[in-house]
């Protein structure tokens, strides 16, 4: 393929600061396929503080308007890309180059594979990912509990005591959190620097909404949460530590958080999830009383 864009676009490198921009193309583009959507940067951050802006990550414009944007992450040996097209432009090979100037990037930085997804319902998103040799690997929900009424108090394991993060908690968050995720598939793991700059003191962080299940002095789950996603509350990582698992920890945090929120007034609490989740999340999701409300499809390419 011509390294070169489609006749008529201009392509440059993207920016931090062209979060706006691109949380209004995957808007554009959920609206379209799936009929409404409220995507806004707070949706777009947690991928868009990871992603490359030193070239691996491009806008195209057309007469000085955005239409189309990739933004990658390179780390380990498996590249990560977000790449959006505005409708208008589909069919006009805009997602062609993409994904190929994604693939040439990836194979200079000596990325074994690189991953792409898709909202379940963009039909033109599989078929450009399938023709250019991805396989699909996983499927993600997105799950949700309308707060409209009371989901119910949380029932605590004997001996666990519910509490909220602390400063002094840093470390041992960090690692359960570590631990917890561990065998989760594509999870990578952050050094604790690296954790505390880009979540700890990320400027949206609210650390009121960090929760923990604390057995004595050990911490045996996490919750981290946030406010003002997707329209409401949301879910940003839930795990317990091995040790603690089966004993009913995961369905007291989420109703502990469910409750929290609903005292804040959030309408909802949101999150996602792997479908293929080893422990069984999506099933106790469901009977914390969310329900799924939409579907991605997370594709793989090998890079030989």
């Amino acid at each position: 393929m011509s390294s070169s864009p489609p006749e008529g676009v201009h392509v440059r490198d993207a920016t931090a600061a062209d979060i706006g921009t691109a949380a209004k193309l995957v808007r554009d583009e959920e609206r379209f396929v799936r009929g409404q959507s409220i995507w806004d940067v707070a949706d777009l951050s947690d991928f868009w503080r990871y992603a490359s802006f030193d070239g691996g990550s491009w806008i195209l414009e057309r007469d000085g308007s955005p239409v189309a944007f990739a933004a990658c992450i390179y780390r380990d040996d498996v590249a990560e890309c977000w790449s959006t097209v505005h409708p208008d432009f589909f069919g006009q090979g805009l997602g062609t180059f993409l994904l190929a100037r994604a693939e040439q990037h990836a194979r200079r930085l000596g990325q074994r594979a690189i991953k792409a997804g898709t909202f379940a319902e963009n039909a033109a998103g599989h078929r450009l990912l399938a023709d250019r040799g991805y396989r699909e690997v996983r499927r993600y929900f997105q799950m949700r509990i309308d707060l409209d009424s009371d989901p119910g108090p949380a029932s605590w394991p004997a001996g666990i005591e519910p509490a909220t993060f602390r400063l002094d908690d840093a470390h041992a968050f960090h690692q359960a959190i570590q631990e917890a995720f561990a065998e989760e598939w594509g999870f990578h793991a952050l050094a604790f620097d690296e954790w505390r700059r880009t979540r700890l003191e990320a400027p949206e962080t609210d650390a009121s909404l960090w929760f923990m299940a604390r057995d004595g002095e050990e911490i045996a789950g996490v919750a981290r949460c946030e406010a003002n996603r997707d329209g409401g509350g949301w879910i940003g990582a839930l795990g317990v530590r091995k040790p603690w698992r089966r004993r009913g920890l995961g369905l007291a945090l989420l109703r502990h958080v469910f409750a929290e929120f609903r005292r804040r007034g959030e309408p909802h609490v949101g999150l996602g999830v792997d479908a293929q989740n080893p422990t069984g999340a999506t099933r106790l999701y469901e009977r914390a009383g969310m329900r799924v409300i939409k579907e991605d499809a997370i594709y793989e390419k090998a890079l030989g």
